[in-house]
């Protein structure tokens, strides 16, 4: 992933700020086998620590790949979306001579992947996930012998995923004017499609922090 030095993490807490907010589904990125595709699975994740912890069903053909080369990315992106041409027009430009773009944010870990397979192991790691996803705790206790998590832990792998490197980008032309990227949130928040308005938060956000872009 390219990042310009304007499109950078302004510092760790501000990804794993943004990883907090419920960005929690990634896609997983393993290196194919040899002759082959690189596999790619979209899953929801929990962090624990210095750790990213997924489950994938035991059919999913990511598992040969991952005993194979243990080295892969997650990536989580989020808040985007598409920045029309004459919104980001210079003054004194015509309009249709303004240049589009895209806004986004984007997190990359790069990992060391175990694969989790003991019964036990796995229904702790399924309780950790939980423990985000379901924090209330309405749910039936995960044991490895009791219904209805015990019968269907055999049909499922785990994966612990240790961080070895985190790349983090939020591109909201932060090295444009301020007024340009006031304007812009504004438009975004107007036109209200997609991901329109969770975008212009970010920008402001971002805006509020950065102001005028210095070098």
């Amino acid at each position: 992933m390219f990042i310009q030095p304007w499109d950078a993490a302004l510092d760790d807490t501000e990804w794993r700020t943004w990883i907090a907010d419920g960005h929690d589904f990634g896609l997983l990125c393993v290196n194919g086998l040899p002759g082959q595709a690189p596999v790619v699975v979209p899953t929801h994740f929990a962090v624990d620590g210095t750790r990213l912890l997924i489950h994938l069903a035991r059919p999913n053909p990511v598992w040969e790949a991952i005993e194979t080369d243990p080295h892969v990315t997650f990536t989580v992106t989020g808040d985007y979306a598409f920045v029309p041409g004459p919104w980001r027009a210079k003054p004194g430009v015509p309009p249709t001579d303004g240049v589009p773009t895209s806004y986004y944010a984007a997190v990359q870990f790069t990992c060391r992947a175990t694969v989790v397979d003991e019964p036990e192991a796995k229904a702790e790691l399924l309780r950790r996930q939980m423990a985000h996803f379901q924090p209330e705790g309405d749910h039936a206790p995960i044991e490895t012998e009791a219904f209805p998590y015990g019968r269907m832990l055999p049909g499922i792998r785990g994966l612990r995923l240790d961080v070895t490197d985190v790349r983090a980008k939020f591109k909201y032309d932060d090295h444009k004017p301020v007024e340009l990227r006031a304007d812009t949130a504004r438009r975004l928040t107007e036109r209200g499609t997609g991901l329109d308005a969770p975008t212009a938060a970010q920008q402001l956000r971002r805006l509020d922090r950065v102001g005028p872009w210095k070098p």
